[in-house]
């Protein structure tokens, strides 16, 4: 009788080899339940940073950025304007980005909207300073962005665009929205002071940052 080759012997307390990446289960979908949730509290988030920047006086970027201008220049409350200047995207977003991230969307718009309205009877701030406001403010709602963005939804707006053209080319939504959002913070430039500009581009940054840091292709694997 031959004797065993050592190829033919297991080894003893040989740990199972792990198993192959390609046999993974793909990520479960979230529920129903589960984007209420996240589009509420993303949005929740997003309405404290926005009471940071309009207790400062400070602006953001996006179709917010503007609906900040025009609520400066015209008194006109936020929400509303804020409403009215994303309905365009709307088709956008049912086009490029399927029905299912549009119904979100717009309930998201809707529920900051109609938040902001209320904003000054449920939060107000006796005193702040505004680089502190900027860089909190753009960090909450930064996060609520995260937040949404993680469950197929936004605000719409430039954040529409920064996901279909992550989703089609790559391009990372926090970089594009970075861009697009210290450019429309510079437009303020002719109708707010400098050195307000200056800390809303600090916030803008600090929004970004929190999304070119967590939302990257192929790093979140929810649907």
């Amino acid at each position: 009788m031959t004797s065993p080759t050592p190829s033919s012997v297991a080894a003893p307390n040989t740990p199972p080899a792990a198993p192959s990446p390609t046999t993974a289960a793909p990520p479960a979908p979230h529920t129903p339940t589960e984007d209420a949730v996240a589009i509420f509290t993303g949005v929740l988030l997003i309405s404290v940073g926005v009471a940071f920047f309009t207790s400062a006086g400070l602006l953001t970027g996006g179709t917010a950025g503007l609906a900040f201008l025009a609520h400066y220049a015209t008194g006109i409350g936020f929400g509303k304007l804020f409403f009215v200047v994303n309905l365009p995207f709307y088709w956008l977003a049912l086009r490029k980005l399927g029905r299912a991230f549009t119904v979100k969307t717009f309930i998201a718009v809707l529920l900051l909207s109609a938040l902001t309205e209320l904003q000054s009877q449920l939060l107000q701030f006796a005193q702040l300073q505004p680089l502190y406001a900027a860089i909190a403010g753009g960090t909450i709602t930064g996060t609520g962005f995260l937040v949404l963005f993680r469950h197929r939804c936004s605000l719409g707006g430039v954040g529409v665009a920064a996901l279909y053209l992550q989703d089609r080319y790559g391009w990372r939504a926090g970089k594009i929205q970075m861009g697009v959002d210290c450019c429309i913070v510079l437009l303020a430039l002719f109708t707010v002071e400098p050195l307000r500009v200056l800390w809303s581009i600090a916030g803008a940054v600090a929004l970004n940052l929190v999304l070119a840091i967590n939302h990257r292709p192929g790093r979140y694997m929810g649907t």
